[in-house]
């Protein structure tokens, strides 16, 4: 058996393998909650009433996905390019710091000054963490799947450093936790009295934003081609060490927004559980959303409903909440597998 080369898939080849591999990913979560003692109907349906069924649960699932979007466009920007991004997480917590050393100093700017100054730091801390790795990429060959995970863990000791230190909050009890934004260093809630706050708008402008460069702009058209065939694009005259320089700038840019809407928007100081993964997530969000920009939007809202639906229901049945965890699994390896049929063909010699 080989793999053969679709030049141009048809539209039923391009829908139907990213369908079964969804389908999929509910049988085996059907099953799981079958072998746990709970009616998989019953189990869906607590899940979507936990995401969805008030406006509570919606604004919260709203809440989940922001960060979900600003990882998920990092690592689809990248992607995209044949950039293997594994770092969001690392460049989620730059983000983060910038935004609290900003956020907590004596500026005295006013809200509609400082937003954007913390915003653009973050941006910029996260592109500086990535820019490192692209640059041992394209001058060195290092392989920046190894570089930008391990600087995952590199950065998290440095935050635990900070929080342990020179950012440690004196009023905090001895709790390894910064000191808390000023009011004007922070977004503004959406709906009064819940927690959803304004980086929401903000990640869905990002993801528009996102889509014009990737369909509108020659940025969008040289990554595109890198990620195709670096090598023929530099037949082409495409300055490929350049596009990748740009599209890491770009990638850790966003992943340190989701920094900035995490602890401007929503946790207001910065500690070292900020992140339950987000960066990590990301990469399902990615995926599921086959690259595309504006359905990352779509994938970060169902893996946010996912987990917070999971959390309800697992109250509600007794069904562990880690069959979240298994379904995400089971949708990055099933739409990995699709992706695969959709552009191969298996042929029998």
């Amino acid at each position: 058996m080989r793999l053969e080369p679709i030049a141009s898939p048809s539209p039923a080849r391009r829908i139907v393998p990213p369908a079964l591999a969804m389908a999929a990913t509910f049988l085996v979560a059907a099953l799981l909650a079958l072998i746990a003692g709970g009616n998989p109907f019953a189990v869906f349906g607590l899940i979507l009433k936990g995401a969805f069924g008030s406006k509570f649960a919606l604004l919260e699932t709203l809440n989940s996905a922001t960060p979900l979007i600003f990882t998920g466009l990092a690592i689809a920007v990248a992607f995209r390019a044949k950039l293997w991004n594994i770092g969001a997480e690392a460049q989620l917590y730059a983000g983060a710091v910038l935004t609290v050393i900003l956020g907590t100093g004596a500026l005295g700017l006013p809200s509609y000054l400082m937003l954007p100054l913390c915003a653009l730091s973050a941006m910029l801390a996260g592109a500086l963490l990535l820019l490192g790795p692209a640059l041992l990429k394209t001058r060195l060959g290092v392989d920046e799947v190894v570089t930008t995970l391990l600087f995952n863990f590199i950065f998290l000791l440095f935050v635990s450093y900070l929080l342990e230190g020179p950012l440690k909050d004196p009023m905090g009890m001895g709790w390894p936790k910064s000191a808390r934004l000023t009011s004007e260093a922070r977004l503004p809630r959406i709906v009064d009295g819940l927690r959803l706050h304004w980086g929401f708008a903000l990640a869905l402008a990002a993801a528009l934003l996102v889509w014009v460069i990737n369909t509108r702009t020659t940025l969008g058209y040289e990554m595109r081609a890198v990620g195709q065939n670096a090598e023929a694009a530099g037949f082409a005259g495409i300055p490929v060490t350049r596009v990748i320089l740009k599209t890491a700038l770009l990638s850790g840019g966003l992943a340190g927004l989701a920094g900035f809407s995490e602890v401007s928007g929503l946790k207001g100081a910065l500690t070292l559980d900020l992140s339950p993964g987000f960066g990590y997530t990301g990469i399902v969000v990615a995926m599921l959303a086959l690259l595309h920009p504006l359905g990352v939007v779509v994938a970060a809202l169902f893996v946010a409903a996912i987990f917070v639906g999971a959390d309800s229901m697992s109250r509600a049945v007794g069904v562990p909440s880690y069959i979240a965890d298994i379904m995400l699994a089971s949708a990055l390896l099933f739409m990995v597998l699709a992706i695969l049929l959709t552009k191969f063909r298996v042929r029998r010699d």
